[in-house]
């Protein structure tokens, strides 16, 4: 007799095999993948998809619905094809006896190391409706603290960006018919309007050149940061440069505070907290804070022996986690440092947008200077001498 079973491992395969008194003579691995989920697989699941994903899940089970119910319910009404057959393939695996945790790792692309771990304490505790709400809140936090980042940069960047078509625009169209007009009237002109017609010319002869070496860079620094000396140099660089540094800086200790909280309070140890929390942070320097940590720990010397040292880490966030280390509190700890440096993170994205405002308007203030005295001073003379 023939036949195929879903699991994650030839192990829980074996297993269910034989719990339903079948003898085990070959067992070997499928290769076959369903052309749905092949298709499906060009397609991103969003960190606010799994939020939604855990807040609902956590909903049925306190419920009392079987999970692998609770499950197909979600791969039925979810619209992402890619998550849809991500959520099916993991209600067979477990509907085949093998684990939440254990399904869920196979998938990192949408549920991260962090999420995994969760839910592998949950099944531990048996309290996996209490730690998925409780999962989903903390990355509602996470995934509200990146939009914050993401919205305030937006305005700046669209008005540059518009800044930059618009005199484009400008210099390769309008500006060779002005340019023709001052020219046949023999008028002298004034070191800015030669600038103008140089780049004009510039930017028309050679357009090609400017996308070449633009798509070059970009490609450079693509490579460059998926190089592990790079990647080091820009994450750096993202803590050192002026007016961003700051807050790149409280975006991490503000997700490194509440990851590390988070774990701690769900019973994983420390140094496997810490080692999760190393690839959560996003930022290479912190992450060889958090390693160099782990070490410390395991030897036994305190959590904030490395971090003492840094100049990366504020003094406030080392003490606090000392006092939160004797006294048996490291998570309640945590929690509070997360919740005021989230704070100072969302004041500081309030004032950058306020002091973006009036630099635009400079900005604004200098093109349309350069322009008058590059175009219509001349036309000006030009038509006195008239």
């Amino acid at each position: 007799m023939t036949g195929t079973v879903v699991a994650p491992t030839e192990m829980v395969a074996y297993g269910i095999l034989k719990d339903k008194n079948f003898i085990v003579i070959n067992l070997k691995e499928s290769r076959k993948i369903s052309l749905k989920f092949s298709f499906a697989a060009f397609k991103k699941v969003k960190p606010k998809e799994v939020v939604i994903f855990g807040r609902q899940l956590s909903v049925m089970i306190s419920a009392g619905v079987p999970i692998v119910k609770a499950l197909k319910v979600l791969a039925h009404q979810t619209t992402n094809d890619t998550f849809k057959a991500v959520i099916s393939d993991i209600a067979d695996e477990i509907d085949g006896g093998a684990k939440l945790s254990m399904s869920l790792s196979r998938y990192p692309h949408v549920f991260s190391n962090f999420f995994v771990h969760m839910i592998r304490s949950a099944e531990t505790t048996g309290k996996l409706d209490e730690i998925l709400n409780y999962l989903a809140d903390q990355m509602e936090k996470d995934y509200d603290l990146r939009a914050k980042v993401r919205g305030a940069m937006i305005y700046p960047a669209f008005i540059v960006v518009g800044i930059i078509v618009v005199g484009a625009a400008m210099m390769i169209f309008v500006v060779p018919q002005l340019m023709s007009v001052l020219l046949q009237g023999n008028a002298k002109l004034p070191f800015t309007t030669q600038i103008m017609i140089w780049f004009s010319n510039f930017l028309r002869g050679y357009w090609w050149l400017i996308v070449f070496v633009a798509g070059l860079i970009y490609l450079g620094l693509r490579f460059l940061i998926r190089t592990k000396g790079g990647r080091r140099v820009v994450d750096l660089l993202k803590l050192k440069i002026p007016v961003f540094g700051p807050i790149f800086q409280k975006t991490y200790l503000t997700r490194f505070a509440q990851s590390l909280s988070t774990l701690i309070v769900s019973g994983v140890p420390l140094t496997r907290s810490l080692e999760i929390v190393a690839d959560v942070i996003g930022n290479v320097i912190y992450k060889e804070l958090t390693m160099e940590t782990i070490k410390e720990v395991e030897t036994g010397n305190s959590i904030t022996t490395v971090f003492v040292k840094s100049k990366e880490v504020p003094l406030m966030l080392s003490q606090m986690m000392s006092v939160g280390e004797q006294s048996g509190r490291l998570d309640q700890i945590l929690d509070k440092l997360a919740g005021f440096y989230g704070r100072e993170l969302e004041n500081m994205m309030k004032n950058l947008v306020n002091l973006i405002e009036p630099m635009i308007m400079v900005l604004l203030g200098i093109a349309v200077g350069f322009l008058v005295s590059a175009i219509i001073l001349p036309i000006y003379n030009l038509s006195s001498a008239i």
